[in-house]
């Protein structure tokens, strides 16, 4: 069983697979507070729901993309099955995680999308590093959340120290929402002369902040 807090279909909103459709599978339960989170609703409740009825339900979308997201969905256990079985049946997986939880039993695959915690975000002590050093530069995808230079000099510098831009398929960099001039963020990334992506959450913009299940 899976504590499940939605199961819907729309289009990716972040990363390098933005604007594709996207069936989301989207799991109760975190252990991080960031302070800037923009899905407090995962934090508890949900319903229980048997894996079959999971895959079920997915099948349902006939979308070949598949995020597993949260809250965190590593905090699950069953979740790493969900993500072998959705793999098995020729699904292409996303997997969105905090860095809370180590990602070495996740089946090899998934893709990853690992968000970094930055300081304003109130967690980043917990982030788990040797989660950076796994990531696969054909497949996986780091995020760091940026409220102000603070959050984006220690960027920087953990984009360096992991060697991000060789590490991974895109190192994104996305402003948190409502809390950060657009403006002032795309200057210092135009002008960082680092291989990085500047993001946006797409879906917010279509459907607003607020929006669940779209």
């Amino acid at each position: 069983m899976l504590r499940v807090t939605e199961i819907f279909c729309s289009i990716q909103g972040e990363s390098t697979h933005a604007g594709r459709p996207c069936a989301f599978v989207r799991l109760t339960g975190c252990p991080m507070r960031c302070v800037w989170c923009d899905s407090e609703y995962t934090f508890t409740g949900g319903e229980h729901v048997g894996l079959d009825e999971v895959m079920d339900q997915v099948r349902a979308f006939g979308c070949k993309l598949v995020e597993v997201t949260g809250g965190d969905p590593l905090a699950q256990p069953e979740a790493f099955t969900l993500i072998e079985r959705l793999c098995s049946e020729g699904y292409e997986v996303l997997v969105e995680t905090g860095g809370f939880f180590s990602t070495a039993g996740v089946d090899a695959r998934a893709k990853i999308i690992l968000d970094v915690k930055c300081p304003s975000s109130g967690e980043e002590p917990r982030n788990h590093w040797p989660n950076l050093e796994r990531l696969r530069p054909d497949k996986d995808e780091v995020k760091f959340v940026i409220v102000n230079i603070a959050d984006w000099n220690y960027t920087k510098k953990i984009i360096e120290r992991y060697d991000l831009s060789k590490r991974a398929k895109a190192v994104l960099i996305s402003p948190a929402w409502g809390q950060i001039d657009l403006k002032d963020l795309a200057h210092w990334v135009s002008t960082s002369g680092l291989d990085v992506r500047m993001q946006l959450q797409l879906h917010k913009y279509v459907w607003g902040p607020e929006a669940r299940g779209v």
